[in-house]
């Protein structure tokens, strides 16, 4: 009787022992900002056809883990896109 616990619990432990959800990323790179490298386009207002890569299809900002833009960037691309809104550009 002791013997069959014993053996429940190595089981169950031993599956568990190998997962590890925490364990660090060695393969991770970083990807380059789309609008901070040479010859990016620059972020208007005025840009519409750049703006509106960056909008979904409701017609909202698309986050930044998504489109790889810096967070300097992301800022100037929200207000400017919030500027064209506002003009009723978009």
């Amino acid at each position: 009787m002791k013997n069959r616990k014993s053996n429940s619990r190595r089981r169950k432990s031993s599956s568990f022992s190998k997962l590890s959800i925490f364990q660090p990323n060695k393969y991770k790179f970083k990807k380059s900002c789309p609008l901070s490298v040479k010859n990016a386009p620059k972020v208007d207002y005025k840009n519409i056809k750049l703006l509106k890569r960056y909008i979904s299809e409701n017609g909202k900002i698309l986050p930044s883990r998504i489109t790889n833009v810096s967070q300097k960037k992301q800022r100037e691309l929200s207000l400017s896109i919030k500027r064209a809104r506002n003009l009723a550009l978009l």
